[in-house]
């Protein structure tokens, strides 16, 4: 089984009308304001993963700055995971500072058969883990609830791009340890923050971090896999795209290129987002959500 871990769907009214959403999220407007910038529906991802031989992908929601944007587009996710529950696993969007809006709504979602919260955006959203009070009761009902936190980290050097961030590693170190039951996705390679798994105590911190392979290409030469694979082990490598941005197949035939064993190639393309998200357990169905309202395409 193949598992893409990263990409990106939103309803075809986004897609018809950016400049709208642009205007009410200023992270939005700077990844997708363009026309040129890629826009997916799930008919889009569909069609990309059988173009790919894809079997299922994670499909990530937006880091929206309001909580009413994380809602319409959770609504999405939701629809789309019920229409294609084996090919699609939701991952939702949470504004932290909505209170206990917010802790219901994460509830929602994972009622509905929502897997995960990402892509995160702890910049762009203004979540500091470090705020006990209003990120503290977020992150616990996250780690109590099982959901996996997959969180946007981009490398703190190097050139800029629309939507980096100036990702404190400090305080991705301190989500990761101070809440250790707590799945966590560093997406993009984590930002570097695999190279400072070298030291033994950061080793053990990151028992529970996973880091995907999410627009590769356009960060990091070929030789990253091998390194983080050698650093962290192969274990917690996991196939992404970060379609529509990257082509699935792009990325998917760039990792069969390298030079690892088979053995490797079939736990980071698929293995172990089959062990993370507990696909591998017997007679396992992926659930189908509870929320029947199919008003977007």
């Amino acid at each position: 089984m193949i598992v893409d871990f990263h990409t990106h769907i939103f309803p075809q009214r986004i897609k018809d009308n950016r400049e709208q959403y642009a205007s009410k999220d200023s992270a939005f407007s700077q990844l997708y304001s363009k026309s040129s910038a890629r826009i997916a529906t799930v008919n889009d991802l569909l069609a990309s993963m059988d173009k790919a031989a894809i079997d299922i992908s994670v499909a990530l929601n937006f880091g929206w700055q309001s909580h009413d944007l994380c809602i319409e587009t959770n609504d999405y996710i939701i629809e789309a995971l019920g229409r294609y529950p084996e090919r699609i696993i939701g991952f939702c969007s949470i504004q932290p500072s909505a209170g206990e809006k917010a802790l219901k709504e994460l509830e929602r979602c994972h009622q509905n058969g929502i897997r995960g919260i990402g892509e995160v955006r702890l910049d762009e959203q203004n979540i500091d883990p470090t705020d006990k009070v209003f990120v503290g009761p977020f992150i616990k009902l996250a780690e109590s609830l099982g959901m996996i936190m997959l969180i946007h980290a981009s490398e703190p050097v190097g050139h800029s791009y629309p939507g980096k961030s100036v990702t404190n590693l400090t305080k991705l170190y301190y989500l990761i340890e101070t809440y250790p039951k707590l799945k966590v996705v560093l997406a993009h390679w984590g930002g570097g923050m695999p190279f400072y798994s070298l030291m033994p105590e950061v080793a053990k911190a990151l028992e529970n971090t996973y880091f995907d392979t999410a627009a590769t290409q356009l960060l990091y030469n070929n030789h990253i896999l091998q390194f983080v694979g050698q650093v962290v082990s192969p274990e917690k490598i996991l196939f992404a795209s970060d379609f529509p941005l990257i082509s699935q197949r792009g990325t998917l035939d760039l990792i069969k290129s390298l030079a690892i064993s088979v053995e490797h190639q079939s736990l980071i393309l698929g293995k172990n987002a089959e062990r993370l998200l507990g696909l591998m357990e017997p007679d396992l169905e992926i659930t189908k959500p509870v929320y029947e309202g199919l008003h977007s395409n």
